[in-house]
């Protein structure tokens, strides 16, 4: 009884949130403060559900693991200290390490610059049976490269395909390339983690002040924070040009980090669930031989 609560109560808490079709979307329509049902000063009764959350989906990703069959794809995106790290950190903190691989992606290299801009995620994809999670990934191309746009010098597109189109021709491709993903059995779950310019300043003068905290803030970080008005409008655009009910998009709020963590947590444990996912079935040989083993054992 106590699995199933937890597993409807994910269903409600990610709801809110949940995005399958971008076209009328708006990022105003979902305050980067919201707690939703759960008040501020609640925090413990949040850290609570929280572990609760880990320990099931601990036993989800086994079957999953087990099942081998599904992939799961998780996609983080976000401002400059809108909680990425720390998400990742606490939800995916049960999930036994050979079941998950997390990739970080940063400025493109020179070798993935000689390539399609889809190609280095593209080498990192889950296996089936496991979790993959992406720290940024090609969702880049449609939001620091389209705030940015000479960037897109140094990935050397033939000058003639660098059109008024671009954009659009790119929120296509990665919906194709989504949709032949989840043809193939891997589920996307994309988590915007939508942070307010005032808690942002707020985290960064943070780590300004603490010292343990110094090695995590850039002068870029700060550049980059000049640029938010463009950066929020990239979102917006990308969230509903690239929403689909196949390849969701999730708009967490940010401002509190416990409850961010507990929406991504209910997020992944509602869709996991969803799946159905069993241990595999022994046949009959395999059974017998099961016996036969245990004989074994117990003369011993």
């Amino acid at each position: 009884m106590e699995a199933e609560h937890i597993y409807e109560s994910a269903k409600k808490l990610c709801k809110p949130y949940h995005i399958t079709k971008g076209k009328d979307f708006k990022l105003k329509q979902i305050d980067p403060a919201d707690t939703g049902d759960i008040p501020g000063e609640d925090k413990p009764k949040a850290k609570e559900e929280l572990a609760k959350g880990i320990k099931a989906l601990s036993a989800l990703q086994d079957v999953l693991y087990a099942d081998d069959c599904y992939s799961l794809l998780l996609i983080f995106q976000a401002m400059d200290a809108a909680g990425k790290d720390g998400a990742i950190k606490h939800v995916m903190s049960g999930v036994n390490p050979q079941g998950c691989q997390v990739a970080s992606f940063k400025t493109p290299t020179s070798v993935d610059l000689n390539h399609d801009y889809l190609w280095r995620c593209n080498q990192l994809l889950p296996e089936r049976g496991r979790i993959g999670i992406f720290n940024r990934s090609y969702y880049e191309e449609v939001l620091i490269v389209k705030v940015h746009q000479e960037f897109l010098k140094s990935q050397r597109i033939p000058p003639d395909l660098v059109d008024n189109d671009i954009w659009e021709n790119r929120y296509e491709e990665i919906r194709n390339f989504e949709k032949y993903l989840t043809q193939n059995g891997t589920i996307i779950l994309k988590f915007f983690l939508h942070v307010s310019k005032k808690e942002q300043k707020s985290r960064f003068l943070e780590r300004i002040d603490t010292p343990e905290k110094n090695w995590k803030f850039s002068s870029g970080d700060l550049k980059e924070r000049a640029y938010w008005d463009n950066y929020m409008d990239a979102y917006e655009q990308m969230i509903r040009n690239t929403a689909t009910k196949k390849a969701p998009w999730y708009v967490v709020p940010a401002d509190n980090k416990w409850y961010t963590r507990l929406v991504v947590a209910a997020a992944i444990i509602h869709t996991l669930d969803s799946l159905n996912l069993a241990y595999p079935k022994v046949d009959k040989q395999k059974l017998d031989d099961l016996e036969e083993a245990r004989k074994i054992l117990m003369a011993e």
